[in-house]
């Protein structure tokens, strides 16, 4: 069995993920967004799906996008 780099589970159908030449070991994906799933920077939430990328800022969404303190404007959600 592998231990959860999270939660510290052993567990019997635990499952790897490989980033950027790191290998991290999860006993689910709760603990996979917790480790490993980018931040937005306006929010602070866990970014789970494809986010907004803005000048060098990743976002969760195009509110926070346009609204995270600087000159950005003009992401939109829909085009």
């Amino acid at each position: 069995m592998a231990v959860c780099d999270v939660c510290g589970n052993d567990y019997d159908r635990a499952f790897e993920v490989h980033i950027a030449g790191q290998v991290y070991t999860f006993d689910s994906f709760e603990c996979a967004i917790h480790r490993v799933a980018p931040t937005c920077d306006h929010c602070g939430c866990k970014i789970i799906g494809h986010g907004v990328q803005s000048g060098d800022g990743v976002f969760c969404c195009a509110h926070c996008a346009n609204g995270g303190g600087s000159a950005r404007t003009g992401v939109a959600d829909r085009a």
